[in-house]
Protein backbone atom coordinates (compact mmCIF):
# COMPACT_ATOMS: atom_id res chain seq x y z
CA UNK A 1 0.00 0.00 0.00
CA UNK A 2 0.77 3.66 -0.56
CA UNK A 3 -0.57 6.58 1.27
CA UNK A 4 0.06 9.53 -0.13
CA UNK A 5 0.85 12.75 2.22
CA UNK A 6 1.08 15.74 0.22
CA UNK A 7 -0.09 19.83 0.44
CA UNK A 8 -0.66 19.88 -3.50
CA UNK A 9 -4.81 20.14 -2.95
CA UNK A 10 -7.16 18.72 -4.54
CA UNK A 11 -7.69 20.93 -7.53
CA UNK A 12 -5.28 21.08 -10.47
CA UNK A 13 -3.28 17.71 -11.72
CA UNK A 14 -0.80 17.01 -9.17
CA UNK A 15 -2.45 14.30 -7.09
CA UNK A 16 -3.27 11.91 -10.54
CA UNK A 17 0.07 12.71 -11.78
CA UNK A 18 1.82 11.39 -8.39
CA UNK A 19 -1.02 8.85 -9.33
CA UNK A 20 -0.08 8.05 -12.32
CA UNK A 21 3.64 7.67 -11.81
CA UNK A 22 2.63 5.24 -9.12
CA UNK A 23 0.59 3.08 -11.08
CA UNK A 24 2.98 2.89 -14.35
CA UNK A 25 4.99 0.99 -11.97
CA UNK A 26 2.92 -0.82 -9.19
CA UNK A 27 -0.52 -0.87 -11.09
CA UNK A 28 -1.32 -3.87 -8.35
CA UNK A 29 -0.80 -1.73 -5.53
CA UNK A 30 -3.71 -0.16 -3.38
CA UNK A 31 -3.23 4.03 -3.09
CA UNK A 32 -4.75 5.66 -0.09
CA UNK A 33 -4.99 9.48 0.06
CA UNK A 34 -4.37 10.10 3.80
CA UNK A 35 -3.77 14.07 3.26
CA UNK A 36 -3.79 16.21 -0.08
CA UNK A 37 -3.98 19.15 1.77
CA UNK A 38 -1.50 19.24 4.56
CA UNK A 39 -0.30 22.29 5.92
CA UNK A 40 1.10 24.30 2.46
CA UNK A 41 5.07 24.98 1.91
CA UNK A 42 5.39 23.68 6.02
CA UNK A 43 7.49 21.17 6.57
CA UNK A 44 7.27 21.61 10.53
CA UNK A 45 3.70 21.59 10.76
CA UNK A 46 3.22 18.86 8.46
CA UNK A 47 5.86 16.87 10.50
CA UNK A 48 3.55 17.02 13.62
CA UNK A 49 0.25 15.81 11.24
CA UNK A 50 2.26 13.07 9.57
CA UNK A 51 3.62 11.56 12.79
CA UNK A 52 0.13 11.52 14.03
CA UNK A 53 -1.52 9.81 11.13
CA UNK A 54 1.06 6.96 10.29
CA UNK A 55 -0.77 5.08 12.89
CA UNK A 56 -3.29 2.08 12.41
CA UNK A 57 -1.48 1.42 8.64
CA UNK A 58 -0.20 -2.18 8.43
CA UNK A 59 3.69 -2.83 8.71
CA UNK A 60 5.59 -2.14 5.76
CA UNK A 61 3.50 1.04 4.33
CA UNK A 62 4.99 3.31 1.99
CA UNK A 63 4.36 6.73 3.11
CA UNK A 64 5.06 9.02 0.04
CA UNK A 65 5.23 12.70 1.92
CA UNK A 66 5.26 15.52 -0.16
CA UNK A 67 5.39 19.15 1.68
CA UNK A 68 8.65 20.64 0.20
CA UNK A 69 9.31 24.67 0.13
CA UNK A 70 12.87 23.73 -1.05
CA UNK A 71 12.00 21.50 -4.20
CA UNK A 72 14.89 21.38 -6.75
CA UNK A 73 17.13 23.17 -4.56
CA UNK A 74 20.17 22.55 -2.57
CA UNK A 75 18.41 23.23 0.71
CA UNK A 76 17.78 19.27 1.39
CA UNK A 77 18.03 16.49 -0.27
CA UNK A 78 15.69 13.23 -1.16
CA UNK A 79 15.38 10.57 1.48
CA UNK A 80 13.89 7.22 2.39
CA UNK A 81 12.87 6.70 5.91
CA UNK A 82 12.39 3.53 7.60
CA UNK A 83 10.53 3.91 10.88
CA UNK A 84 9.42 1.31 13.13
CA UNK A 85 8.20 -0.77 10.52
CA UNK A 86 6.77 1.52 7.67
CA UNK A 87 8.59 3.32 4.48
CA UNK A 88 8.60 7.13 3.95
CA UNK A 89 9.65 8.83 0.71
CA UNK A 90 10.24 12.57 0.63
CA UNK A 91 12.39 15.31 1.33
CA UNK A 92 15.24 16.12 3.80
CA UNK A 93 13.55 19.45 5.07
CA UNK A 94 12.26 18.15 8.25
CA UNK A 95 8.89 16.15 7.17
CA UNK A 96 9.74 12.89 8.15
CA UNK A 97 11.55 14.51 11.68
CA UNK A 98 8.43 13.62 13.49
CA UNK A 99 7.83 10.17 12.29
CA UNK A 100 11.69 9.55 12.39
CA UNK A 101 12.46 11.29 16.28
CA UNK A 102 9.69 9.18 17.78
CA UNK A 103 10.38 5.69 16.32
CA UNK A 104 11.81 3.41 18.65
CA UNK A 105 14.41 1.81 15.65
CA UNK A 106 15.15 4.76 12.32
CA UNK A 107 17.15 4.12 9.48
CA UNK A 108 17.75 6.93 6.39
CA UNK A 109 18.97 6.54 3.22
CA UNK A 110 20.04 9.59 0.97
CA UNK A 111 18.32 8.74 -2.70
CA UNK A 112 20.83 8.43 -5.23
CA UNK A 113 18.74 7.11 -7.93
CA UNK A 114 18.03 10.18 -10.88
CA UNK A 115 15.41 9.32 -13.39
CA UNK A 116 16.18 10.52 -17.15
CA UNK A 117 13.79 13.60 -16.75
CA UNK A 118 13.23 15.45 -13.61
CA UNK A 119 11.64 18.01 -13.45
CA UNK A 120 13.08 20.98 -11.54
CA UNK A 121 10.01 21.86 -9.38
CA UNK A 122 8.06 18.33 -9.50
CA UNK A 123 10.24 16.00 -7.48
CA UNK A 124 7.08 14.67 -6.04
CA UNK A 125 6.08 13.19 -9.40
CA UNK A 126 9.44 12.45 -11.10
CA UNK A 127 11.69 11.09 -8.15
CA UNK A 128 9.51 10.78 -5.35
CA UNK A 129 6.48 8.67 -6.56
CA UNK A 130 9.00 6.16 -8.57
CA UNK A 131 11.27 5.39 -5.55
CA UNK A 132 7.72 4.91 -3.26
CA UNK A 133 6.38 2.49 -6.09
CA UNK A 134 9.58 0.63 -6.23
CA UNK A 135 9.97 0.19 -2.66
CA UNK A 136 6.11 -1.20 -2.20
CA UNK A 137 7.18 -3.98 -4.86
CA UNK A 138 9.51 -4.95 -2.24
CA UNK A 139 12.66 -3.19 -3.77
CA UNK A 140 15.57 -1.76 -1.44
CA UNK A 141 16.13 2.04 -1.17
CA UNK A 142 18.17 3.28 -4.11
CA UNK A 143 20.64 4.91 -2.38
CA UNK A 144 23.19 4.83 0.44
CA UNK A 145 22.50 4.23 3.99
CA UNK A 146 23.28 7.07 6.29
CA UNK A 147 24.33 6.80 10.05
CA UNK A 148 22.31 7.96 12.99
CA UNK A 149 24.79 10.46 13.97
CA UNK A 150 24.80 11.84 10.36
CA UNK A 151 20.62 12.29 10.60
CA UNK A 152 19.70 15.74 11.04
CA UNK A 153 17.35 16.54 13.21
CA UNK A 154 15.75 20.19 13.23
CA UNK A 155 15.50 21.44 16.74
CA UNK A 156 11.77 21.06 16.99
CA UNK A 157 9.97 20.25 20.17
CA UNK A 158 8.45 16.81 20.80
CA UNK A 159 5.47 18.52 20.54
CA UNK A 160 4.00 21.60 19.29
CA UNK A 161 1.81 23.48 20.98
CA UNK A 162 -0.01 25.68 18.08
CA UNK A 163 -3.03 24.88 15.89
CA UNK A 164 -1.55 23.34 12.84
CA UNK A 165 -4.38 21.86 10.74
CA UNK A 166 -8.48 22.96 10.77
CA UNK A 167 -10.37 20.50 8.58
CA UNK A 168 -13.53 20.51 6.54
CA UNK A 169 -15.42 20.41 9.84
CA UNK A 170 -13.79 22.95 11.81
CA UNK A 171 -11.89 20.70 14.31
CA UNK A 172 -9.07 22.46 15.05
CA UNK A 173 -5.65 19.95 15.63
CA UNK A 174 -2.39 20.48 17.45
CA UNK A 175 1.18 19.17 17.40
CA UNK A 176 0.04 17.72 20.88
CA UNK A 177 0.18 14.11 21.27
CA UNK A 178 -2.28 12.99 23.55
CA UNK A 179 -0.17 11.15 25.63
CA UNK A 180 1.03 14.46 26.61
CA UNK A 181 -1.91 15.44 28.00
CA UNK A 182 -2.48 12.39 30.03
CA UNK A 183 -5.09 11.30 27.42
CA UNK A 184 -5.80 8.59 25.22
Amino acid sequence: MIVLFTDFGLNGPYVGQVKAALLKIAPNVAIVDLFADAPRYNPRSAAYLLAAYTLGFDEGTVFLCVVDPGVGSALREPVVVWADGYWFVGPDNGLLHGVAGRAHLARRWVIDWRPTRLSASFHGRDLFAPVAARLALGEAPPGQELGVERYRQPPWPADLSEIIYIDNFGNALTGIRSQTLGAE
